[in-house]
């Protein structure tokens, strides 16, 4: 495993992490505890040091899991939990409630069992509290009194993480980033990068279209995202499938596997190409199972991709993708 700097917090992160959301069991279909638990200690054996989960993950049940393995090893672990989708509604104002976010806070330090939050986010709030500063001025609050060590926010669009980071206690922008959506390579990462801030890249594998193992006439669980948000129903349609049109999604699949070196899957090809951009200080893909954890692990010590096979990406996605997503995200 290799390791990248996390902005300014001082952690060498690993460059691939580990994302919970799959294994909190309420957006991915049926979900095994025990393959779960057995996901995330095979990552640790493998090197992997960042975990990504969320208070709203099977309502607090992912964080737990990550409770049960943190107990379990001696290695260092930075952990990092994001909060404010418990808000109902899920308003702006709400992020700007002392007693709202300390309730997450204290749910989550629970959950989790420790003194201190290795790194709180913001859950992708509505793009108002990004001009509200009193709401991180709660968050350093937080900070103060020992609660939190570091806070980030994890965003829907490039023009919010901008605004997040003219903060400057803002410490990591987690973002929707792979070979379907470019648009924050454009400027966003060059502005992190001045900031120091740390880039975690979530929804790598495009909620596995870029895995290639789905067809037309793939089904998914009535309890899956994939089934029930593809137009945005339940929350940010970008989220799933990162926004494109899933037919669509499968003809770009189909045109990419013919770049794929030998040696790489088509999910480690994604996952390598993302790596591709040193701003990017983690990606968190999910894993359900210990061999999906391994595949995405050993995407860190994978060739880089050549400049042509680059250039051919930035090309496919110009012609196919560009004028679904780009400017809505």
């Amino acid at each position: 495993m290799q390791y990248r700097s996390f902005g300014r917090t001082g952690w060498n992160a690993s460059e691939i992490g580990f994302g919970t959301w799959g294994i909190g069991g309420d957006a991915w279909g049926n979900t095994d505890d025990s393959d779960g638990l057995k996901a995330l200690h095979t990552a640790i054996d493998e090197g992997v040091n960042f975990i990504d989960t969320a208070d709203v993950y099977g309502d607090g049940h992912s964080e737990q899991l990550v409770a049960q393995v943190r107990k379990a090893r001696s290695e260092p672990l930075f952990i990092a939990t994001k909060a404010g989708r418990r808000l109902n509604p899920h308003t702006a104002t709400g992020y700007n409630n002392v007693q709202n976010l300390t309730g997450f806070v204290e749910r989550s330090l629970r959950n989790l069992e420790v003194e201190a939050l290795d790194l709180l986010q913001l859950h992708c709030p509505p793009s108002e509290v990004y001009d509200m500063p009193e709401v991180f001025g709660i968050l350093d609050g937080l900070v103060q009194q020992g609660k939190l060590r570091h806070y980030g926010v994890s965003v829907e669009r490039v023009d919010e993480a901008m605004k997040a980071i003219q903060y400057p206690n803002v410490k990591s922008v987690q973002i929707i980033f792979n070979i379907f959506r470019l648009k924050p390579a454009e400027a966003f990462f060059a502005a992190a990068k001045q900031q120091d801030v740390a880039i975690i890249v979530r929804v790598p594998l495009a909620s596995g279209l870029l895995t290639g193992k789905f067809t037309i006439d793939s089904k998914f669980a009535a309890n899956d995202h994939r089934n029930y948000n593809r137009h945005g129903e339940s929350f940010d349609q970008g989220e799933t499938f990162s926004g494109v049109d899933y037919e669509t999604g499968l003809q770009a699949v189909e045109e990419l596997r013919t770049l794929v070196p030998e040696g790489m899957t088509l999910a480690q090809f994604a996952l390598r190409w993302i790596l591709m951009f040193p701003e990017v200080s983690t990606i968190i893909p999910g894993a359900k199972n210990p061999q999906q954890a391994t595949d995405n692990d050993a995407t860190s010590n994978l060739p880089p991709l050549s400049e042509e096979t680059m250039r051919r990406i930035q090309t496919l996605y110009d012609t196919r993708i560009r004028a679904q997503v780009h400017q809505r995200w």
